[in-house]
């Protein structure tokens, strides 16, 4: 069946004199961006890298007019690649969907067929969405937990940002897995559904910042997973075990932070770094068939709130202000 002429999307636009504004529309399929596959998109979901980019953050959002979504998940509608023929089910995350290129809060996606993994059985292509590049970051932060020697018997795991998108998954991938971990949040009416997710403590955001200011703290984590960054990495850091690991996938509480070698040269723990959106193909295929499996998070309807392409105006400015908790999972299709 043959593309249609025009497709409906999200369209964020910029003036000469700067002025943002952004709106649905339809644009027509030819201005799609180069690639071999094209992707009838049925779900994407709701990033906060997608919200800097449905405002136009310069940092995001780099020419315009451009289509937010870092996320994608859907059905192959026109191919040049023997890999993924029409009608493959096909999930497209990180990259530079959703940034330099147009993104998935579209009805159609074209992308070089190396983006794209296929659709495992395990997932269904929502499932996948609810998942989406939160749960694949949050993935790979676990593994590089576990690649630096940090099993659940060495001790308690803490996740900070733990009600956000990665935060969430992270608590449940964590809790999965047999370790005990404890969640840091500024939500206190999401105590419980932190604990529902597999949280077996949860510590009040400014009173896991509130330390005396000294290079090390007492070793409390074995090691942790930090969304934040800032002060919060920092802390977190000065407050690891012995040869324990930090993974840090996020900056929403800064791109600074201040802290002395002590926790490196002393205690020997590693600070990993997650990079989520240029994963090497291998790696990124192998994380996403492990949540298709053995890694599946139990408590993916809990955690997701479903909307409409209708509804991301209100939903982009409630995840600015940090008013929602877990992932936001978009119906496109």
């Amino acid at each position: 069946m043959p593309l249609p002429e025009q497709f409906r999307c999200w369209l964020v636009e910029k003036t000469p004199d700067g002025v943002v504004s952004s709106s649905i529309t339809e644009r027509k399929t030819a201005e799609l961006p180069t690639g071999d596959v094209t992707v009838r998109v049925a779900w994407s979901s709701l990033n906060y890298k997608d919200a800097l980019a449905a405002t136009g953050h310069p940092g995001v959002a780099r020419t315009f007019p451009h289509v937010p979504g870092i996320d994608a998940a859907g059905v192959v509608a026109e191919s040049t690649s023997p890999e993924f023929p029409v009608g493959t089910e096909v999930i497209a995350t990180g990259h530079e969907l959703g940034t330099e290129r147009w993104g998935g809060w579209a009805e159609f996606i074209r992308v070089p067929s190396a983006w794209l993994v296929k659709r495992p059985a395990g997932l269904t292509l929502e499932e996948a969405m609810t998942i989406g590049t939160a749960g694949f970051t949050a993935a790979q932060s676990v593994q590089a937990l576990i690649h630096a020697g940090v099993t659940p018997e060495r001790g308690p795991i803490l996740v900070t940002g733990a009600t956000g998108g990665v935060g969430s998954m992270a608590v449940q991938l964590l809790a999965q897995l047999g370790y005990t971990v404890t969640a840091v949040s500024g939500k206190p009416d999401r105590v419980e559904w932190l604990q529902q997710l597999g949280a077996k403590a949860v510590i009040d955001r400014e009173t896991f910042l509130q330390v005396p200011n000294r290079p090390l703290l007492s070793a409390t984590w074995a090691g942790g997973v930090d969304t934040v960054g800032g002060t919060m990495l920092a802390t977190l850091l000065r407050s690891v075990s012995h040869r324990g690991c930090v993974a840090a996938c996020g900056l929403v509480g800064g791109a600074d932070f201040s802290l002395t070698v002590y926790p490196f040269i002393l205690r020997g723990i590693t600070l990993a770094g997650i990079d989520s959106a240029w994963c090497p193909e291998p790696e990124r295929a192998e994380i996403w068939n492990r949540l298709a499996t053995d890694w599946k998070p139990t408590h993916l309807a809990d955690s997701q709130t479903v909307i409409s392409l209708d509804q991301v105006r209100p939903a982009v400015e409630q995840i600015l202000k940090g008013q929602l908790a877990g992932r936001t999972v978009v119906c496109i299709g």
